[in-house]
């Protein structure tokens, strides 16, 4: 014999439905069952029938400690959500505000490379220029943070080959000198 395909829809006749929902149910509690032993899950189900009669599986336990332990679950995931929503309202100012200014920063370019700023009002022209300015003073703040580091480097490193030189005219001989002193100590040769 061959199961038809049956349809998603209220079953009309009353004795028919009250078997189809006894057969399922059994159905659905096996299923449950055979979920808790296979992977042992607790699992819990809840059912309702149109009398009003309650049915329940409860796995591991019983279903008071399932029910308080699944509202321990949500009251800490409801906490965890409001704590990562009220950083997020903490943070959002500072990322509407970083979001703005990249905003008016592309359209900026977009008008350079695209022929010119026609479609741009002149408070937005303003406001690019200031952006502008403020790039182009942090650029040239970093550029001479680099340079004064790669000076005080050169300063260190002349300071110690003249301390070399200087320890080399000590112990005789030219520092310019393509030999080697006599006497060992210095071999500092151009």
């Amino acid at each position: 014999m061959v199961r038809g395909k049956v349809r998603m829809r209220r079953i009309e006749d009353l004795a028919h439905r009250r078997v189809t929902f006894c057969k399922r149910r059994e159905g659905l509690l096996k299923k449950a069952r055979e979920l808790s032993v296979l992977c042992d899950a607790e699992v819990g189900v809840i059912i309702f029938s149109s009398q009003g009669k309650l049915h329940e599986l409860a796995t591991n336990g019983n279903m008071q400690s399932l029910v308080k332990r699944y509202q321990g679950d949500v009251v800490e995931s409801q906490m965890q959500n409001r704590a990562l929503q009220s950083q997020v309202y903490v943070a959002e100012p500072g990322i509407f505000l970083v979001r703005e200014e990249m905003d008016q920063l592309q359209q900026g370019l977009r008008s350079m490379y695209g022929g010119g700023a026609g479609d741009m009002t002149l408070d937005k022209l303003h406001t690019l220029e200031k952006s502008l300015e403020l790039w182009i003073c942090q650029m040239r703040s970093t550029k001479m943070l680099i340079m004064q580091q790669e000076i005080q480097f050169l300063e260190n490193k002349v300071k110690e080959q003249n301390e070399l030189m200087n320890m080399c005219s000590v112990f005789g001989g030219s520092p310019y000198s393509t030999h080697p002193v006599s006497n060992g100590n210095c071999f500092f040769s151009i």
